[in-house]
């Protein structure tokens, strides 16, 4: 339709308006717009006060309710003013109508702007509940909740306004979204599933940035939690990528979650040593533990450290000695805890030197054939044999 036929339809629609409405119903009109825009600015003004009141208290959630409601708040106040002042015009059969859906649509985009903000406090509830484990995963994924719920309020708000108000057939588009969607969907199934088994870490937690973990045979430490996959630093120095969706269905061993390490230690002792040096040897060791130095990593509750002199072993004269580290408290470590178990190691070394304890390692005797006690076996042997 060419500009001037335009312009021409929009006079004949709009010129009625203009010469049967009195003096009166365009200060009414004035009246609404001005009183409006007052109102919007007032309340916009109050809430966003509000708002910085309750973050000043440390109600952060109240505040951000204001701060998000400010926005919508004045453009409704505006509609309405909006609303009260188009009473005082003369509106034809045409145009009455189309004013009628400008204030529903206005109001539609202040409820569609206020639910959008809301998506801020899903947000800000996700972060607080992701807050004590600091992953990349938490906010990758959180961002990501955060965006699809804006996307699915922008779509689901058009779709509305497009068949509420300009009367569009959405039947047609929603089958082609549906086909769209499953052909997506099909595409990148490898993506869906990465995006559970990273729903899997996020919700379950199995390990966080930093954890020592052991998985499918690999050990190292989690260097980074992404969106589709996490990255491992092996023992090695390698750098290992796992997609997420392995996490689904693998065992995940997580070592930095153990809240101690087990040690047994088998302290041999030499055949020849009289029992009263064994029962002395396992009163020392017995007091070695308890030193404060030794006894307060190893004082785990339920985890006592025990010393038995348990075995007559091929080795020699076993005691066992075992006890639990406690980790991952007061900077204790796995180096720590090798350091402990050395200094251990070295005090009783020193308690046996001081005491005569000899300890005993692995031997074998061989008996020859020109041994006297050989010889003697072998005659005894030879005579049983004669006499038979």
């Amino acid at each position: 339709m060419p500009g001037g036929e335009v312009a021409t339809q929009v006079v004949k629609m709009l010129g009625p308006t203009f010469t049967q409405t009195s003096m009166y119903g365009f200060l009414v009109l004035m009246l609404g717009l001005v009183g409006g825009l007052a109102a919007a600015r007032i309340v916009k003004t109050t809430m966003r006060n509000v708002s910085e009141r309750l973050k000043q208290r440390n109600w952060p959630v109240r505040a951000a309710v204001f701060q998000h409601a400010s926005g919508p708040a004045s453009l409704a106040l505006f509609t309405l003013g909006l609303a009260i002042g188009l009473q005082g015009l003369y509106l034809t059969e045409q145009i009455r109508p189309l004013a009628l859906k400008l204030i529903g649509l206005l109001y539609i985009v202040a409820i569609g702007w206020f639910l959008y903000n809301l998506v801020d406090l899903i947000d800000f509830a996700l972060r607080r509940v992701t807050a004590k484990s600091a992953t990349r995963l938490d906010d990758t994924v959180v961002t990501l909740l955060r965006k699809a719920l804006r996307i699915f309020l922008l779509i689901m708000l058009s779709l509305f306004i497009a068949q509420n108000f300009f009367g569009a057939n959405i039947t047609a588009w929603l089958a082609g979204l549906g086909i769209a969607g499953l052909a997506v969907s099909l595409a990148a199934q490898d993506s869906v599933k990465n995006l559970f088994g990273s729903l899997t870490v996020l919700i379950e937690r199995p390990f966080g940035l930093g954890d020592r973990i052991i998985f499918d045979g690999f050990d190292g430490t989690v260097e980074q939690i992404g969106f589709r996959s996490s990255k491992v630093r092996l023992l090695t120095g390698h750098l290992l990528t796992v997609p997420n969706m392995r996490f689904t269905d693998g065992a995940i061993e997580n070592i930095t979650a153990r809240p101690h390490i087990t040690r047994t230690m088998n302290l041999p002792l030499t055949y020849d040593t009289p029992p009263e040096k064994v029962e002395q040897a396992v009163s020392t060791i017995k007091r070695i533990l308890n030193e404060r130095e030794i006894f307060d990593p190893i004082n785990v509750p339920d985890r006592q450290p025990r010393v038995f002199f348990n075995d007559l072993g091929q080795a020699g004269l076993n005691i066992m000695v075992t006890y639990a580290y406690g980790i991952n408290q007061d900077g204790r470590d796995w180096w720590s805890y090798q350091e402990h178990g050395e200094m251990l190691n070295f005090r009783i070394l020193r308690a046996f030197a001081q005491e005569g304890i000899e300890m005993a390692y692995p031997t074998q005797t061989m008996y020859l054939a020109s041994d006297p006690k050989r010889q003697l076996s072998l005659k005894l042997v030879q005579d049983n044999a004669a006499n038979g």
